[in-house]
Formats: C-alpha cells, structure tokens, sequence
C-alpha cells in the first residue's frame, strides 16, 4: 500500500493529512465529470474523476485553498491547486471534514473565494488516468452507462431578468431570536431567495447575521443559484448576543456592496433587515448611512413589542428611523415566525418593484452640479431672468436632498460670486426660491477665472462626497481670458 502526503490546513506550521490508497485502484476507470461537479455531488471518501477541458476559469466557483468546501467545482478546486491545467485530466478526490473560514488565494487563473463555514470539505491530487482521455467536451457527472448519450454541460440559469437587484438579507442572530425562531428565520429567507430567481442575470443575494457584531456570512458573488443559496443558508449557524442591528446595518451599507464582492453597477441595492422584537443600539444613524450609500433599506419586523416592554426599546419608532422612505412600502410586519409562506410573495413583489426603489443611486440623486452663470453687461437684465428660469426648470429635474443630489451657483462677470453653495439648501423648493432670486451683476467676461475660482472655493469642500460633480457654464460669448487652461486643470480635479 503506497501513501501520499497532502497538506491541508496551514496555521504558522503546515501539518500534513497522511491519505492510505487502498489496492486495486491503480487501474480504476475515472468517473468522467463536468466542469461544474462539485465535492458534494461525488459520495465517495475517495473517487477517481476525469475532468474535461476547456472550463470557462471565470465562471469556477471555487471556496478555499487546498482544503475546499464541498460547494466547489471539482475541476476548479484542481486546477487553483495546480493538479492539473486547463486542458483537464485525471483527478483525486478525498472527502474531509466540514471547518469554518475557507480562506481566499489566487493560484493559477482562479480567484478562489472565502467562506465563513461549509459542513463539508475535500482535497485533490493528481488521478491516475485509467483508459480514458480528457476532451474538450463537458461530460455527465455519473460514469456513462453502456448505450446512453452523455449528459449536456448544466448551464448556468439566468434567473428573473424583471428582478434584478442586488440583496442582503441581513438576518437576526441574536439572545432575542433564539435557537428555533432562528432556524425559522433561516427557512422563511430560503423560501424568499427561492422565489426571487436567482440566476445571473437576475437577483444576486448575500446574507450577513446580527448579533453582538455583524457577521458577513457569503457575499452577492459567492452563489448564482438558488440551489446553492439554499445550501449556503442551511450552513449558517446561530451566533447569540445583543440585537446590535444598527451596526449591523452600517457595517453592510458600507462594507458589502463593493464590486470586489459581486455588487453590479446600475442594479438596485437593497438591504432586507429582520428584526425579531427590537434592536439593541441605535438603527437611525445606520438608517442615513446606508441612503448615502444608496441602499434601499426593508424592515421586516416580527413581534412587535407588547406595552409591558416598550419601556427597553431604546426608539419605538426605529422602523421609520431606518428604512428608505417612510411611506410603508419599505416597512412589513409579520405577527410571528409561524405560517409564514403566505407572506413570502408580497415581500418578493416589493423587492421586484425597482421603480420604487428611491434610495438607490442614479443620475437623478446622486450628482453635484454647479452652475457658472455668466452675468456680464452682454447678457442683459431680461436675458438674464431666462438664464435663471433655464437653471431652475435644470434643476427641477433633479432630486435634492442632504443625501441626494445637491446645487450651488455662482455668477460672474470680472469678479466672482458665490450665489449660494452646495450645503446651504438641502430640499427643491429652497433651491429654486434662491435662483429665482439671484441678482444680476453686470460688467466684464472671464469665464476662465470664473471656473478657477469654482472649482476652488465651490467644489473643493465637497472632495469627499461620494456623488459625482458636474459644472455647467452658461455664457453668451467670447471670455476676455483664457479657459482652455482652467477647463483642463478641472478635469483634472474631477478624476
């Protein structure tokens, strides 16, 4: 009997797993797979297998290194490892126990990813090739029987097209919820992804746990079938600990939806929070950072707090405090965790209605402009009212709000003036008051040191904010100065 050596986890010292080959199986025929087998679809301790090639490395889900979870492909865990390359070949598969925190490496054209906690592992080495050859062509996950046709390649489905938007179910994992209403929590978000349609090119959803600190349990990347969602949402377990919501909810606005961890641009951001009783710390805050982060935020609330304990909720009015708009759309209210399938479908209806997603981030909520009005004796007094009814109907267009889109202006003529900037009015109607009345200046053109000057003094306090900055210039002519300078230096500024 002959031994391989596999090191399998890495702690300061690498310790080596001793994996015994047991006789007879050096003329075993490889079971052929396909590029997306994974661990858990082979029940075998041990199993020869024979990956195809030509697998696309992009779209290899592949959760640890050297030690995988059982959600891997086979053949990406294979090649990451360096068992063989992307031509495919002959592989060996021993199964290994569950462990938490998969870790995430680059190796060999594949970026593997990290996994909180998998009930299942596996490691690989290289296969004995048998009598058969890889090809190019994606094979069965079973060892064809004598007569039948080869399975096709699973493709990867596309989901709910209508319904794209990227989700953080951000569940209760706290002393409040306990053990049983949480594996509850846990079957009622099963049943939500399920009926969402997760698939590429609709719904993506991660899931982060609350208690005493937040825990991002898989991300938006992690799983694009609702098969595997599933999985990854049995896997999770109870944590206990304070209902730190809040902190949870700031923690996912601003760490989760990053295009590192699967965000898509243009999609809606939406935070689904459940909140079993009442929160521990303060959720308004958390509220504010995540619609400055475009977040669309849901409470679903389940057993409100009856009088007796209103006196330990620290803001009884916390679910309009933290969700996107308090117009009870955002807002759903569940009396317990029992029977509650009939609740599943108009929850998904509210995550699939994007038109009334206003908290994400578009063009209309989420820009700086400035204008630059020229206010020069060219103008004129009478032309001047229809360059300020021009900026106003502009503006009207926009969402203003100290989280949204924000204006300022400033007229120029020689000199500068600064009409009003970017925090001094935060809703439509005040901003359009002070257009309509800016007085006009009159007196010479320079445009150039106009835009010098609001670059400077307009757009330089606002370096941090995360909207984007738009300067429009309204001018009748020619500028006694010069502005191809200054229009380059402001583009600079903007990158």
């Amino acid at each position: 009997m002959s031994a391989a050596w596999i090191p399998v986890l890495c702690l300061g010292v690498c310790l080596l797993l001793l994996l015994p080959e047991t006789a007879g199986s050096e003329g075993a025929v490889p079971i052929a797979i396909t590029c997306f087998t994974r661990g858990l679809d082979i029940r075998k301790e041990k199993a020869d297998v024979l990956c195809p090639g030509g697998c696309p490395l992009e779209e290899f889900s592949v959760f640890g290194n050297i030690v995988y979870a059982s959600v891997s492909s086979i053949c990406g865990a294979a090649i990451h490892r360096g068992v063989i390359s992307n031509s495919g070949g002959p592989v060996r598969i021993y199964s290994l126990p569950g462990r938490e925190n998969y870790s995430s490496v680059v190796a060999n054209g594949i970026q593997s990813q990290t996994l909180s906690r998998w009930s299942a592992s596996f490691t690989v080495t290289k296969g004995k090739s048998g009598t058969q050859e890889a090809t190019g062509q994606a094979v069965s996950t079973a060892r064809p029987a004598i007569g039948k046709r080869l399975k096709k390649t699973p493709e990867k489905k596309t989901g709910n097209k209508d319904c794209k938007a990227d989700i953080a179910f951000l569940i209760d994992g706290s002393f409040n919820i306990g053990q049983r209403r949480f594996n509850l929590q846990k079957n009622f978000v099963g049943k939500v992804a399920l009926m969402l349609g997760i698939g590429t090119e609709g719904p993506h959803v991660g899931l982060v746990q609350a208690s005493e600190h937040p825990k991002i349990e898989f991300y938006l990347k992690n799983f694009t079938s609702a098969k595997d969602v599933l999985f990854a949402i049995k896997e999770v377990g109870f944590r206990g600990g304070n209902t730190n919501t809040g902190k949870a909810l700031k923690h996912t606005a601003q760490k989760f939806f990053t295009a590192d961890t699967g965000a898509r641009k243009g999609i809606p951001k939406v935070v689904v929070v459940f909140i079993d009783g009442w929160p521990s710390d303060d959720i308004e805050e958390a509220g504010i950072v995540a619609r400055e982060f475009g977040v669309n935020v849901f409470i679903v609330s389940v057993a409100k707090p009856i009088p007796e304990e209103l006196g330990m909720v620290q803001d009884v009015a916390f679910v309009d405090k933290a969700v996107c708009r308090s117009n009870g759309f955002f807002s759903y209210y569940m009396p317990n965790w029992f029977g509650t399938t009939k609740y599943v479908k108009p929850l998904v209806q509210k995550l699939c209605t994007h038109e009334q997603m206003v908290c994400s981030k578009t063009c209309y909520n989420s820009v700086n402009i400035a204008f630059l009005i020229d206010g020069s004796s060219s103008v004129g007094e009478s032309n001047f009212r229809l360059i300020l009814e021009f900026v106003s109907n502009i503006a009207k267009i926009f969402e203003i709000s100290d989280i949204g889109a924000k204006i300022a202006a400033v007229q120029f003529t020689y000199d500068q003036r600064t009409e009003f900037s970017f925090t001094d009015y935060s809703t439509k109607e005040n901003v359009l008051a002070v257009i309509r009345s800016i007085r006009y200046m009159s007196g010479g053109t320079a445009t150039g040191d106009a835009i010098s000057f609001t670059v400077r003094n307009v757009f330089g306090p606002m370096r941090d904010s995360p909207n984007k900055n738009f300067l429009v210039i309204v001018t009748d002519g020619q500028s006694y100065d010069d502005v191809r300078g200054p229009a380059a230096a402001a583009h600079d500024a903007a990158k």
